[in-house]
């Protein structure tokens, strides 16, 4: 195909059509991180580096964001460029707001709800992301839209778990009310986003991309339509204990309250003030995170290509 094929509201890449048409393993990159996550130009290098990371195990990286009104689907050096310049007028998009976006022609990064759901309808099985949201600490009514999400589409969620700024045992006791299966991948423990250990066990333990394809392929063949969440704790020489984490969130919360900070801004402003408080750490390891959690969806996409679902989605 020549060009980019608009379909049914996405604009593809030619890569990523030819991708798709051809069986090819493919694995959907969120851009919330390139425009809100990380300052300018460190946002421009790690899409580039991530999309790296899904190439060199063999899969073909769907970077997807929405410019002028249209959620493409495998977005461009230049386009990924454009949405993380910082003159960029871009607006940061959950699930709920894309329809706003396409109509009046704006510009954002996808969330993982705005990425999971984007990345269904495109026919892409694996996603690869850092941290999932879930239910905040002190305000049980504060959920995410993306475990919303996660119960509806059926793809593959490869992440450290939920940010661990949130309320984990009741993120998991959500997940597990809205039949979304948690799979630790090499770990029997739900991590805590910055560390392996929360407490938290998970039921189901894959040790292998291989043994993760096969309960998807099951998963799916029930007729299931959530995603699996498939948990992977950061790399061992990037953790940080959980009890430095628990006092820099303890702190960066009691801060966000005294400064009547709320709704959208409370992620933003604590992910931003543990950072300052753990001397940078944080952010080295969310970096070391995001890299890992891609080569692992890449290696789990390539095996899926093995395991073709047997229904059409």
């Amino acid at each position: 195909m020549k060009g980019q094929a608009k379909i049914a509201n996405l604009e593809y890449s030619r890569e990523i059509i030819y991708a798709l048409e051809n069986h090819q393993p493919v694995v959907a990159l969120e851009t919330a991180v390139l425009t809100h996550g990380l300052p300018y130009p460190q946002n421009i290098q790690l899409a580039k580096e991530l999309e790296a990371e899904v190439r060199d195990q063999g899969a073909i990286p769907a970077t997807i964001g929405v410019l002028d009104g249209k959620i493409v689907i495998g977005l461009s050096q230049n386009q990924i460029e454009r949405l993380g310049s910082p003159d960029a007028k871009v607006e940061k998009l959950s699930r709920r707001d894309l329809s706003g976006a396409v109509a009046l022609k704006q510009s954002g990064g996808t969330t993982v709800a705005a990425t999971v759901f984007a990345a269904h309808a495109a026919h892409i099985q694996v996603f690869a992301t850092g941290g999932i949201g879930g239910v905040h600490r002190n305000a049980p009514f504060d959920i995410s839209a993306d475990l919303l999400e996660l119960s509806r589409n059926p793809v593959i969620v490869v992440c450290s778990g939920a940010k661990a700024i949130l309320d984990l045992p009741a993120t998991l006791e959500l997940l597990e009310t809205m039949s979304v299966p948690v799979i630790g991948y090499e770990t029997g423990e739900f991590p805590a986003f910055y560390t392996s250990q929360s407490g938290l066990a998970v039921k189901t333990k894959c040790n292998s991309p291989a043994e993760v394809a096969v309960v998807a392929k099951a998963h799916w063949e029930f007729g299931m339509n959530s995603a699996l969440l498939v948990v992977a704790p950061p790399p061992t020489e990037y953790q940080i204990p959980l009890e430095k984490i628990n006092l820099w969130i303890k702190q960066a919360n009691n801060e966000a309250k005294n400064s009547a900070i709320r709704g959208s801004q409370v992620t933003p402003f604590l992910l931003r003030r543990v950072n300052e408080l753990s001397g940078g750490k944080s952010l080295e390891t969310n970096l070391a995170l995001l890299k890992n959690n891609t080569r692992i969806a890449a290696r789990i996409s390539r095996e899926l290509m093995t395991r073709p679902r047997q229904f059409s989605i």
